[in-house]
């Protein structure tokens, strides 16, 4: 049985696409709205200028598993992993452009998502049926069996 940190370390290894590791900090300043996704780990942040929103929404934050931060254009950004005692591992997120991040059309979720789901649907039928008439196919030696193929004890019903 392995460990739970252990497990969970070799889980978050496998995603985000970007890592800080514990003592080094990072600093971005995007040249567009961009969006911060925390994967695993957590991060202190400061957020400099120039603010929008409320005042409580200026400044240091923490951020955790699946917290998301906007960042506004020419905003300078610094964030440091939060360490446990023990915790060795890097903090894993993404960092991409807010557009890109953003929910898709009504025409991508209600007919370019479902095209792409019958594609792949048809494709797992084509491989499902080659795959019945290769079967086939080899079963084919067995009934042309009598037609000069010795047949052994087990085939011929002779035990």
């Amino acid at each position: 049985m392995s460990h739970p940190a252990a497990s969970l370390s070799a889980r978050c290894a496998a995603i985000g696409s970007w890592r800080l590791h514990p003592g080094h900090a990072m600093s971005l300043s995007p040249k567009k709205t961009a969006v911060l996704r925390i994967f695993c780990g957590q991060v202190w942040v400061t957020l400099g200028g120039p603010y929008e929103g409320a005042l409580n929404e200026q400044g240091d934050r923490f951020l955790g598993p699946g917290d998301v931060l906007a960042v506004p254009a020419g905003a300078r950004l610094v964030m440091e992993p939060v360490a446990t005692p023990g915790d060795t591992g890097p903090v894993h997120f993404d960092w991409s452009d807010a557009a890109a991040s953003a929910a898709p059309s009504r025409f991508a979720r209600e007919v370019v998502s479902p095209t792409r789901e019958l594609g792949a649907a048809l494709g797992q039928a084509g491989v499902a049926t080659a795959r019945v008439l290769r079967g086939l196919l080899g079963y084919s030696e067995f009934l042309t069996a009598g037609r000069g193929r010795v047949l052994g004890p087990y085939e011929a019903g002779h035990w």
